[in-house]
């Protein structure tokens, strides 16, 4: 058993398939099952399930993932300290960021970042859809909500609202909801999560969730559309408080409904649950994460 080895198997989770994993790696089909079928014999267990159409962890090899990343941060730590000393970071880091946090806020850090340190590179996935850390080989994500995974670990950076809004062109020929019940006389720009379409919202009413199932003819699985739809005119939309802080303060966009704001959720980063993070993943966390919250908006707060 060797690190390569272990890095050949994350990479064959990462990319899906055995062939893919050898495109990544400059390996031929037959080496990448050969080198698979030593580590499953050394293990002593079968660690992917394969048909002709799939491919997926067996308990076994989810364990052995969530160990080889470990095993594998530690040993890229080492290295790094020893050959670049502990003032320099080096490599590469896989990051998820939702779409419009991400090009907005997340993008010019990253920038930054990255002039302060030529010998890192960012790999990043804006997407407002699930994102499986472990098997898609992701250091760390920026989320917001609670975690659904429970044995991820997360570092808080602020608090996040949701706000109904519109632009003013909308809103002069439709006129303006006073209450969520309203929604269902207006065209609702709805986000799309993987296979799950955003169509019911809640609100708070006399201290209770309230909840609308609104309609609409736009659908989008990114935030960012669903954004520059609603600037459009095309309708209302349900969006974070740190998206549309911009449009709202310049009158593109107005908030409607505010007294039912159903209130805050944490916006948060989020990565597995690994004993060692590698400094240049530990190093951009703490720069995202101070950044943020020297930023974060808080309802009545213009940027």
């Amino acid at each position: 058993m060797t690190l390569d080895n272990l890095a050949l198997f994350l990479m064959i989770v990462e990319k899906g398939g055995l062939s893919a994993a050898g495109r990544e790696l400059g390996l031929s089909p037959a080496s990448v099952s050969e080198r698979l079928a030593v580590l499953e014999s050394y293990y002593g267990a079968s660690l992917l399930t394969r048909t002709t159409r799939s491919l997926s962890l067996t308990d076994e090899g989810r364990l052995l993932a969530d160990g080889a990343r470990r095993l594998l941060a530690e040993a890229d730590e080492l290295e790094t300290s020893i050959r670049l000393g502990t003032q320099k970071i080096s490599g590469l880091i896989r990051l998820s960021a939702p779409v419009d946090l991400g090009q907005s806020r997340i993008v010019p850090i990253l920038d930054r970042f990255l002039a302060e340190h030529p010998s890192v590179s960012i790999d990043l996935n804006l997407t407002d859809g699930f994102v499986d850390l472990v098997s898609q080989g992701i250091d760390f994500a920026v989320r917001y909500g609670v975690l659904a995974d429970s044995t991820l670990r997360s570092k808080p950076i602020g608090e996040n609202r949701r706000v109904i809004c519109a632009a003013p062109g909308y809103l002069e020929r439709n006129g303006t909801p006073r209450h969520p019940d309203d929604l269902s006389r207006h065209d609702c720009i709805v986000m799309r999560f993987g296979s799950n379409i955003d169509r019911v919202w809640t609100f708070r009413v006399a201290s209770e969730a309230y909840r609308v199932v609104v309609r609409g003819r736009r659908v989008a699985n990114d935030g960012g559309l669903v954004r520059q739809w609603c600037l459009d005119g095309h309708g209302l939309c349900n969006k974070s408080i740190w998206d549309v802080q911009a449009d709202l303060v310049a009158g593109r966009l107005v908030e409607v409904l505010p007294d039912y704001s159903p209130g805050q959720t944490a916006l948060q980063i989020v990565y597995p649950p690994v004993s060692v993070l590698p400094r240049r993943v530990r190093a951009l966390i703490d720069t995202i994460s101070s950044e943020l919250a020297l930023s974060d908006v808080q309802p009545g707060h213009d940027e």
